[in-house]
C-alpha cells in the first residue's frame, strides 16, 4: 500500500542547502538581557541588562529576540545551542512585545515554538504543548504550503515535529533563551 510521506523527509542536510538563509538578529528586537555578537547571529543570556536603547520592537518581559530578515517562500536555517535550553520559533512581526506570556513564543496565535532543553524537544502553539536531544536544531519553512519542520541535526536529520497549517503573514525567525547565566544560542551558517 501507498503511505503519507513528508515532502521533506529523507532529504539530509543537502537536500535543504538550497533553500539555506543567512539570517541575522535585530538589536532592535532583543531583550535587554541578551548580548548579541557574532556579526548578530548569536545570543547569550546575560545576568545584567545591557545599555541598549528603549525600542517598540524590543521584548521586554521574556529574553527573545527576533530576525531581522522576513521569511516567505521556502527557506532552512540551523540553530545551535548551549546552556540549560532555548526555544527556536518563528513568529508573525505583530507579536506582542510588552508583557507576560502573551509574549512568549508559542503561546499565542502569532509564533510556533520548539522548546530545545537538556531534558526534551517540546513543540508550543497557542500555549498547547506537543512532545516529541541534540545542540543544533533544523527549521525547514514552506511559507506557501503551510509547512514548518523542525529536525534535530546531527550526521543525520529526524524530524522532531512538524506543523501544517496557514501562515497569512511573512514570519521572523525568533530564539528565547532561558533565563541562565551563559545560555547561548547561535544562527549557523549552513555549509
Amino acid at each position: 500500500g501507498c503511505c503519507f510521506r513528508d515532502p521533506s523527509e529523507g532529504l539530509k542536510t543537502a537536500g535543504f542547502l538550497k533553500y539555506s538563509r543567512e539570517i541575522t538578529l535585530d538589536p532592535n528586537t532583543a531583550n535587554k538581557q541578551l548580548l548579541l555578537s557574532e556579526e548578530n547571529r548569536k545570543a547569550k543570556f546575560m545576568n545584567q541588562q545591557q545599555s541598549y536603547s528603549d525600542h517598540p520592537d524590543r521584548f521586554t518581559g521574556w529574553p527573545q529576540v527576533l530576525s531581522s530578515e522576513s521569511l516567505t517562500g521556502r527557506c532552512y536555517w540551523e540553530v545551535e545551542w548551549r546552556g540549560r535550553g532555548i526555544y527556536v520559533a518563528v513568529a508573525y512581526k505583530n507579536i506582542s512585545r510588552k508583557g507576560g506570556n502573551e509574549c512568549l513564543f508559542g503561546w499565542n496565535d502569532k509564533s510556533w515554538s520548539l522548546d530545545c532543553n537538556i531534558n526534551s524537544f517540546t513543540f508550543w502553539y497557542n500555549n498547547i504543548k506537543t512532545r516529541p536531544r541534540s545542540s543544533r536544531v533544523g527549521v525547514y519553512l514552506d511559507h506557501r504550503a503551510g509547512i514548518l519542520s523542525f529536525y534535530s541535526v546531527s550526521e543525520t536529520m529526524t524530524l522532531l515535529h512538524r506543523v501544517q497549517t496557514t501562515f497569512t503573514q511573512p514570519l521572523y525567525a525568533g530564539l528565547m533563551l532561558y533565563c541562565n547565566y551563559g545560555t547561548t544560542a547561535e544562527l549557523i551558517k549552513v555549509k
